[in-house]
C-alpha cells in the first residue's frame, strides 16, 4: 500500500538525503456492460468493494445482488448489471480527493433517510479517536484519509469497517461497498471520517440510508444543505470532547438517552 520514495529533507538549515514512505495512487477503470463509466484514482486495495459502494452511491444499482458478475485486473474493473445501463456521462475522471464534481443523483428528486435510531455523544467522540488510533498508513505516510463503518449491537457501536484511501469519497464507497457485500442494515450505522464533508459525501450516506456521519475536519454549504433536506446529522470538528452538530440534532443524545 506505500512504497519507500527518495527525497531531499531540509533540516537545521541544509538538505539531507534520505527516503520516506509515500502513498500508493493507481487508476481503476470501470466498465459497465462493455462501456467505459468511470475511471478513479484510488489506494489498491479494496478495489470490489469500491466498485460495488461508488456504483451504488452513483445511483447506477440498488443492490449489489443486481452485479452479474465482476472481473478485477491490474487496473481495469469489468461489471456486468442485470439491466441495461442507464444514460450516464463515460469517461469521467475522480480526481483524488475531490469527489467528481458532478454526481448522477438528481438533486431535486434527493433521497429522504428513514432511521429512527440516535448514536451517543460518547460513540461519536471514540469512533472518530479510532480513526487515527487505526490508521497505520496515515502513521507511516501522512498521505490518506480513515472512513469508519460503526454498527449498532446489543452491547453499543461497533467498528465494522476501517478503510484507508488516498481520497475520502474512495474511502467512503469502500465502506458502503463493504456494507451492501455483507448484508449490513445501514439504517443502524454511522459514519465517521478525518477528512472534511462535502456535499457529495452527504449524497452518499443519504442514499445508502446512513443517517450519521462525523468528522474530525469540517463541512460545506452545500453539505449541510443536503443533509437538511435528506435527514442526514452532520458533525464536524470532533476532537478531543468537543463537536459542532450541524444538522438534525436529535439524532446526537446525551449519556444514558440512547434509543
Amino acid at each position: 500500500m506505500h512504497k519507500e520514495q527518495d527525497c531531499l529533507k531540509f533540516r537545521e538549515g541544509k538538505f539531507v538525503a534520505t527516503t520516506h514512505e509515500v502513498i500508493k495512487e493507481e487508476p481503476l477503470s470501470i466498465s459497465i456492460n462493455g462501456r467505459h463509466f468511470v475511471t478513479a484514482m484510488i489506494s489498491p486495495q479494496m478495489k470490489k468493494e469500491f466498485v460495488i459502494g461508488h456504483l451504488f452511491s452513483e445511483g447506477v444499482i440498488k443492490s449489489s445482488k443486481e452485479i452479474e458478475s465482476l472481473q478485477l485486473g491490474d487496473d481495469t474493473a469489468n461489471v456486468i448489471v442485470a439491466h441495461p445501463l442507464k444514460a450516464v456521462a463515460a469517461r469521467k475522471i475522480i480526481l483524488t480527493g475531490c469527489g467528481t464534481g458532478s454526481s448522477f443523483l438528481d438533486d431535486s428528486k434527493l433521497p429522504k433517510i428513514h432511521a429512527t435510531m440516535t448514536v451517543g455523544v460518547e460513540d461519536i467522540l471514540s469512533g472518530v479517536k479510532s480513526l487515527l488510533d487505526h490508521s497505520e498508513l496515515h502513521r507511516i505516510t501522512g498521505g490518506v484519509h480513515v472512513v469508519g463503518l460503526f454498527e449498532r449491537y446489543a452491547q453499543g457501536y461497533v467498528a465494522v469497517s476501517m478503510v484507508e484511501d488516498v481520497g475520502r469519497h474512495n474511502a467512503l464507497d469502500k465502506v458502503i461497498g463493504y456494507g451492501l457485500t455483507r448484508g449490513i442494515a445501514f439504517e443502524k450505522t454511522f459514519i465517521v471520517s478525518t477528512g472534511r464533508i462535502s456535499s457529495e459525501m452527504a449524497l452518499k450516506c443519504a442514499v445508502a440510508n446512513i443517517p450519521v456521519i462525523a468528522s474530525r475536519g469540517a463541512t460545506t454549504s452545500l453539505a449541510i444543505e443536503v443533509a437538511v433536506k435528506t435527514g442526514l446529522c452532520i458533525i464536524g470538528f470532533v476532537r478531543g470532547d468537543k463537536m459542532n452538530v450541524y444538522t438534525n440534532p436529535e439524532r446526537i443524545v446525551t449519556k444514558g438517552e440512547e434509543s
